[in-house]
């Protein structure tokens, strides 16, 4: 293979292939979790979830490729197998478990947003430690899907875990819920 001359040493090249290793096993962790629970989701919510968490699926998978050619782009080879990723990824399984629709929601927020404060420091060791500046535009624009996604997330059980268990929110109140 032809020397890489980008401006990175070997070491930083290395350095930030890894970083972009652990979220691309984050990242495949994170759309089997969304495809699994719109397979399995039921009750009123179904088709809003069902069809939220399609879209959701989508861009996961294309971000997947884009971190995937990220590392090609930077000489190095991304994992491929799923053991590769459950080595890498910080997020956690729960196989067996299949929560309730807002379970669900709540569970993939918690991953999101993990998937954000990964994001936060990788790039920050890019364009700092490593002074690959490309990756780390790269990876911002991924934490910025990924703070949106939560949103969206977060805002579907707004409210949700601040009411006692059975209690019923004021259906008169036109203040929200914990304000």
């Amino acid at each position: 293979m032809r020397p890489i001359n980008i401006g990175l040493t070997d070491e930083q090249r290395e350095s930030v292939i890894d970083i972009l290793n652990h979220d691309l096993a984050d990242s495949y962790l994170l759309v089997v979790k969304t495809k699994k629970f719109h397979w399995d989701v039921v009750g009123p919510q179904f088709i809003s979830l069902h069809e939220l968490w399609d879209k959701h699926y989508e861009i996961l998978s294309a971000n997947i490729d884009a971190i995937a050619e990220r590392i090609r782009a930077l000489g190095g080879y991304p994992i491929g197998t799923m053991k590769g990723f459950l080595e890498f990824t910080s997020l956690g399984e729960h196989p067996g478990n299949i929560p309730m629709a807002t379970g669900m929601v709540a569970a993939l927020v918690e991953d999101h947003e993990q998937v954000i404060r990964n994001l936060r420091g990788h790039i920050d060791a890019c364009g700092d430690d490593f002074h690959d500046q490309g990756t780390a535009d790269f990876l911002t624009g991924l934490m910025e899907q990924h703070e949106e996604i939560a949103w969206m997330l977060r805002s579907f059980i707004e409210g949700e875990s601040l009411m006692p268990s059975g209690a019923r929110p004021d259906l008169e109140s036109k203040t929200p819920v914990g304000v």
